[in-house]
């Protein structure tokens, strides 16, 4: 790698509020507020609005649509051609 061109990569704690989640990984973002990680050392810290704690996808919250119940509605109001 060319030295002096790429941004320094290091270790990062990521904060969803929403959701009290943190945890550390390691990136190129940065930032001026820091935390105190479980093991003692200081990292900065990154807060962001939404992660696999907190989105609905991944907690199991997300609506599930009854197309069951949509079908026979459309049938009942328009009738099913059965005869094609």
């Amino acid at each position: 790698m060319k030295p002096g061109i790429h941004p320094t990569y290091g270790p990062v704690v990521f904060r969803d509020k929403a959701a009290d989640y943190a945890f550390l990984t390691r990136s190129t973002l940065t930032s001026d507020k820091t935390v105190e990680w479980e093991d003692g050392n200081t990292y900065p810290v990154v807060d962001v609005e939404i992660s696999d704690a907190s989105h609905p996808f991944y907690t199991g919250t997300a609506r599930v649509l009854d197309t069951a119940g949509r079908v026979e509605r459309f049938e009942r109001r328009y009738g099913s051609r059965g005869g094609r």
